[in-house]
């Protein structure tokens, strides 16, 4: 016999998992433009080597090569060949040097770890509170909250294998609760865009779902009221969580005149199975700018890799299945060398990265435009290397003009790990949050590591709020 749980579990959308949790609809009335924040992490490290202009002078570059700390305009510097997507947005871009996370998990996998700033693994238990991305989308409310895209891995990591479908993603909406991330470019239309689809069986269909969630959350409160202790608390828990589910449906059927002119407009290709991996990208892409423009969501986060992802159709050698995890270890691809088979990677990353700040550049709000109140990270989710110890956290950051940190156009290298005024991961999270309106002392793990060296290692970085 079916069971209630079974019904609902199969019959009300697995998007509606993605937007359960706390705080929705709080704060919905700001007179300003809400700021976005784009999240885009990717696998296999991110060599600091790789991310440092390359006209350099001779006394900055003895500073690099020394990890010493400073800083220089980016627009007075040519950038590495792979960033060239980004050359026209240098006034925008940030290169940020020498955060370490050590209080992180690193190595093949690392779940929330980057987002979270704690050691975290496959296991619920391991995930400590909310990542800095659900915390921000909190500050700037939408009726999605928050939306998660990911090109999961084919083996190991949160997806084992199902790399269509709506998954366990990076990001947390709090302790013990993962976000699920959408697989693939036509799963994440299918579900986030339904409501406003001239398809008359998603029609058909979001109604249906519309009328399970009433009977649902009904349903559930009734049986709460007849239990006691944890488990009623579950269930009242779980009729709230329903509860909210209908309340954004609510807000996006409100919105579905601005839905629809902004329903992404991808050709064939991105719904086919075999889908290369790049047009994966492409496609998540696209949704990603959607959501943001139609106001569904203020917060994105983008997996656009991860240590098991298997590449394919990266330029000039298209038809090869690309093992990262052999890449992280030397082995060449085809004619290219390995770090060849990264640089390419990270410039096809960049493309996708110069499409978004181009388009958001393109569309009017307030004074200017859209990009204006929009931060965009870039990120390892391991660290500096493959088999990286954390010692190291490369950022590349776009950001507008009413940005609330004193970072953009420059290239700025922070103090070594363990020497004096040395930042890190929750330092640099924490600067951000309480530029936003989140005044936490702390957000994150401290690094019992950095004790040794007397390092106060708390609170925000200082010198990017002033």
């Amino acid at each position: 016999m079916t069971t209630r749980r079974q019904f609902l579990k199969t019959g009300v959308s697995a998007a509606g998992a993605i937007a359960l949790g706390p705080r929705l609809f709080a704060n919905e009335t700001a007179k300003t433009p809400p700021t976005r924040f784009i999240f885009m992490h990717k696998g296999n490290g991110l060599f600091p080597k790789a991310m440092v202009p390359t006209s350099l002078g001779k006394a900055e570059q003895d500073k690099e090569n020394k990890k010493q700390p400073f800083e220089v305009q980016l627009t007075d510097h040519e950038l590495p060949g792979w960033m060239g997507p980004l050359n026209e947005h240098r006034e925008n871009m940030t290169i940020l040097q020498g955060l370490s996370g050590q209080m992180c998990t690193t190595g093949h996998h690392t779940w929330q770890s980057s987002l979270g700033v704690y050691k975290a693994n496959e296991r619920l238990s391991s995930i400590k509170w909310a990542t800095v991305d659900f915390e921000l989308a909190r500050l700037f409310p939408s009726p999605f909250e928050h939306i998660e895209l990911a090109c999961f891995p084919n083996g190991g990591g949160n997806a084992r294998g199902n790399i269509d479908g709506i998954e366990m993603g990076f990001s947390a909406r709090g302790p013990q609760q993962p976000n699920y991330a959408f697989g693939s470019p036509k799963v994440a239309i299918q579900e986030l865009f339904k409501s406003v689809s001239d398809d008359q069986r998603d029609q058909i269909k979001y109604e249906l779902e519309r009328r399970v969630l009433a009977f649902a959350a009904r349903g559930q409160s009734n049986i709460g009221q007849h239990l006691r202790g944890v488990e009623k608390l579950k269930v009242l828990n779980y009729a709230d969580s329903i509860e909210d589910i209908r309340k954004r449906n609510n807000k996006v059927d409100a919105m579905a005149d601005v839905i629809r002119q902004h329903v992404p407009q991808l050709d064939e290709k991105y719904f086919a199975d075999n889908l290369t991996t790049t047009d994966r990208q492409v496609g998540h892409t696209e949704i990603l700018l959607s959501a943001l423009i139609s106001g569904m969501t203020n917060v994105v986060t983008f997996t656009v890799d991860e240590l098991g992802t298997r590449y394919t159709g990266i330029p000039t050698i298209e038809r090869e299945n690309v093992n990262l995890h052999d890449v992280g270890h030397g082995k060449g691809v085809g004619s290219l060398e390995a770090e060849e088979v990264r640089e390419k990677l990270r410039h096809h990353h960049m493309t996708l990265v110069d499409t978004i700040v181009t388009r958001l550049k393109s569309v009017p709000e307030g004074d200017g435009s859209m990009f204006d109140n929009t931060m965009l990270f870039y990120f390892p989710d391991n660290g500096e290397t493959h088999h990286s110890k954390g010692s190291e956290w490369p950022f590349i950051v776009m950001s507008g003009d009413n940005v609330r940190l004193n970072i953009s156009g420059k290239y700025i290298r922070l103090p070594a790990y363990g020497e004096l005024g040395h930042k890190t991961l929750g330092n640099w999270y924490t600067t951000i949050l309480n530029a936003y309106g989140n005044s936490i002392p702390h957000y994150g793990a401290l690094d019992t590591g950095l004790n040794r060296y007397g390092i106060d290692q708390s609170g925000p970085i200082k010198q990017f709020v002033g």
